[in-house]
């Protein structure tokens, strides 16, 4: 990695093919110097200027003295028995010395036979407060930028041991670890936008899924300006109990959320959405539930994805028995709704779905379970 930027010079990771452009056209720099560069930094890894052979001698002086590839720090690696990683990352705004970190961020890298999937944060901690989520028990700090999103990727490439031109570690990418991504609209569109691109990580839209608990207004500004793969934190099917599990629901209830995702689907001629429901011990996994279930999702381009619970400190959930988790999923396959069930990677290191919990310092102090309030995503 390269020095850290400072004012006078701009970290490369994160900037999407405009702004390459537009930092290269200041340098004096013609626009396929800027796909040059993204090749390198995105595609292959490099952080050092020097390495860049195709660029010539004056370019790669001006992008030292101008320019710098940037990654958050790592804090601690921990890997689970089933292969599954965990890293924390600082994000906080000033070196702390040798004093503990106040705000950090979790990533998870799970390997599998024909994938490896990486979850990656759009936030410091989470303002919507969902009650069977650690994140959302830690409180919400900042919004991460896009160099911060990105450059989680770039980082898990390099632990990972990516070599260029080799075959792909991380083949997928799923912003389902901490934060609303939502919530963080702009920074989260050009960190998508980065990883799609040609000149960045070339990955398929396909490859690419975004989690949403529901902010309604900007699920159909996502249909207008990206057509990643969308997930949607459903958790229930009615409005009562959705109101409890995820506060959102409040202000943008079922109904609302729904017309969302079916407008999302026509406006970027995709599959499915999934819908994510998480598996909660006498509260959302009765078969009167699952029934409801079906009258919801029935008929439309919809995919359930249940998720067994996984306990974090304090939670006052028990994940539903195995048997109940097979009824619930048999019931819905059978009236017509696919359906799956989740395998909980990472439990023993807390990186399963639903335990990210990183270090954040909450200044909100207030979150959606306690007072309704209003979550406002950058424009």
């Amino acid at each position: 990695m390269s020095a850290s930027a400072t004012p006078s010079r701009t970290n490369l990771l994160g900037l999407a093919r405009e702004d390459f452009e537009r930092f290269m056209a200041g340098l004096g720099e013609k626009p396929y110097r800027a796909r040059q560069l993204m090749k390198w930094i995105y595609k292959q890894g490099v952080a050092d200027f020097e390495a860049m052979t195709d660029l010539g001698k004056a370019l790669r002086a001006k992008l030292a003295d101008e320019a710098a590839v940037c990654v958050p720090e790592i804090v601690t690696t921990q890997v689970a028995g089933d292969g599954t990683r965990k890293w924390m990352l600082r994000v906080d705004e000033a070196p702390r010395g040798d004093r503990l970190i106040d705000q950090g961020i979790e990533m998870v890298y799970i390997p599998e036979t024909d994938r490896g999937t990486l979850c990656i944060s759009s936030q410091v901690g989470c303002a919507l407060d969902c009650t069977f989520c650690s994140t959302g028990q830690q409180g919400f700090n900042r919004n991460l930028s896009a160099s911060e999103i990105v450059g989680q990727v770039w980082l898990a490439n390099r632990e990972l041991g990516f070599v260029p031109g080799g075959d792909r570690i991380i083949t997928n990418v799923v912003f389902m670890g901490m934060g609303e991504p939502l919530a963080n609209y702009r920074n989260v569109l050009i960190a998508a936008r980065i990883l799609m691109d040609d000149f960045g990580f070339d990955l398929s839209r396909r490859r690419v899924t975004l989690s949403t608990s529901g902010l309604v207004p900007q699920m159909r500004r996502l249909a207008e300006d990206s057509n990643l793969a969308l997930a949607v934190s459903l958790h229930a099917p009615n409005d009562r109990l959705r109101d409890t599990l995820v506060p959102i629901n409040r202000k943008h209830p079922i109904a609302e959320l729904l017309d969302a995702c079916w407008h999302y689907i026509d406006e970027q001629n995709g599959r499915s959405v999934t819908f994510e429901y998480v598996m909660l011990d006498g509260v959302n996994d009765s078969e009167a539930l699952a029934l409801e279930l079906v009258d919801l999702l029935r008929g439309h381009p919809a995919k359930v994805n249940l998720i067994p619970f996984n306990p974090f400190p304090g939670t006052q959930y028990r994940c539903s028995p195995p048997e109940v988790i097979e009824r619930f999923r048999d019931l819905l396959n059978r009236h017509g709704v696919i359906a799956t069930t989740r395998k909980t990677r990472g439990r023993d290191i807390d990186a399963a779905c639903g335990q990210l919990a990183g270090r954040v310092h909450d200044r909100t102090i207030v979150r959606l379970g306690r007072k309704l309030v209003s979550i406002v995503a950058e424009a």
